[in-house]
């Protein structure tokens, strides 16, 4: 048995190597040969959706927990990296202040804003804010059982909190947001090789992110998540705290949409409270319920196949994709709940069941191969 599961597990692990490197093959030389510079840095922009949608994948998708305000740790990610990049550059030019703020009449740089001058302590910060964020979030909802609706309504009522707090600040754009990045770390974004450079740190991270995930998954912890997803009450009486195993995997899931947000930042140009709200949190969940929220690679082509219809589409039918992408994620959770990840398997269940021969039951086999009671003459004398 032992040696069965051994294999098991060395052919799975090599079937994981060979879809890690054919994706390493179609990302790093496979699109920027076909795709021209404008369609690569979209294909970027998709890239950062889909590390988000992986961190969904793992907390709703494995752990069971809605998550409908991760717009709020893709948030905090890309506004430290915007602060950074817009201080840097009014530092190479030798303003105070950055451009904006000149135009808003602030002469004097923000206090909250002087920590993310430094390239290491805004790093640090798009790492660990969103972690700290969501730890604490995590441990006041967790610890006291709040779970299924009440959770998702909580986490959407704080992304709408946090949009509509940003759109009053002047001090870091108000509703247009902050824009305008000349350089990213020294790098000009005006230089297609640099754009191009981006790119591939997306793609980078992405398989990154895809491997810790996989990882997570196939290890212990992985089945303790699933089994607090399907019998909570179970793992609390054998001894484990329910509460702890749904911190760590909406932590990390925080972690990655942070990283994500500080990718989107330099490659889209801008970011504002549009771009983290309500509606781009459920854009997030729309792609991970339709690729297939149960399994490794469904989010990521779900973000990105949601995030390519919403541009080739929206620009058609600018008032009808909106309904068309709630239709969709109402059609996926209320028929396909797996996704169209598993639209295969639930199609050749289908067909195995019609075509299959149908077996008599075994009693009643049985009941008609049995012999017939004897029965006894009486002479009548």
């Amino acid at each position: 048995m032992t040696t069965l599961v051994q294999r098991w597990r060395a052919h799975s692990s090599l079937t994981a190597l060979a879809g890690f490197a054919v994706a390493a093959v179609l990302l790093f030389a496979v699109a920027p040969a076909v795709l021209s510079d404008f369609r690569l840095n979209l294909l970027a922009k998709f890239l950062c959706f889909a590390i988000v949608a992986v961190g969904i994948g793992l907390a709703w998708g494995r752990g069971g927990m809605l998550t409908l305000g991760q717009g709020v740790f893709f948030g905090i990610g890309a506004y430290i990296m915007a602060m950074h990049l817009q201080m840097a550059d009014a530092a190479r030019l030798g303003n105070d202040v950055p451009e904006f703020m000149e135009i808003a009449g602030i002469r004097e740089l923000p206090s909250f804003w002087r920590p993310f001058a430094s390239a290491p302590v805004a790093l640090l910060g798009i790492l660990i804010l969103p972690a700290l964020v969501a730890a604490a979030l995590g441990y006041g909802v967790f610890k006291r059982r709040v779970k299924g609706a009440y959770f998702a309504i909580l986490s959407q009522a704080l992304a709408a909190a946090l949009a509509i707090l940003l759109t009053g600040q002047q001090a870091i754009g108000g509703f247009t947001g902050l824009s305008d990045f000349r350089a990213f770390f020294g790098f000009k974004l005006s230089d297609p090789v640099n754009r191009r450079m981006l790119f591939f740190l997306a793609a980078g991270t992405l398989l990154v992110v895809v491997a810790l995930v996989r990882q997570l998954m196939h290890s212990r912890y992985g089945e303790l998540l699933v089994a607090v997803r399907d019998q909570e009450e179970r793992v609390r009486f054998l001894g484990y705290d329910p509460a702890n195993v749904k911190i760590v995997a909406y932590v990390v899931a925080a972690f990655f949409a942070g990283i994500a947000g500080a990718l989107f930042t330099p490659i889209v140009g801008i970011i504002s409270p549009a771009d983290i709200g309500v509606v781009p949190s459920i854009a997030f969940l729309i792609g991970v319920a339709i690729g297939g929220r149960t399994t490794l690679l469904g989010p990521v082509l779900g973000a990105i196949g949601v995030a390519w219809a919403q541009t080739a589409f929206s620009e058609e039918f600018p008032s009808g994709w909106t309904y068309l992408q709630g239709v969709l994620f109402i059609v996926v959770v209320g028929f396909v709940p797996a996704g169209l990840a598993g639209l295969w398997p639930m199609m050749k269940g289908l067909a195995e069941g019609r075509f299959r021969r149908p077996v008599a039951p075994a009693a009643a086999v049985a009941v008609e191969t049995l012999p017939e009671p004897a029965t006894e003459k009486v002479e009548s004398r």
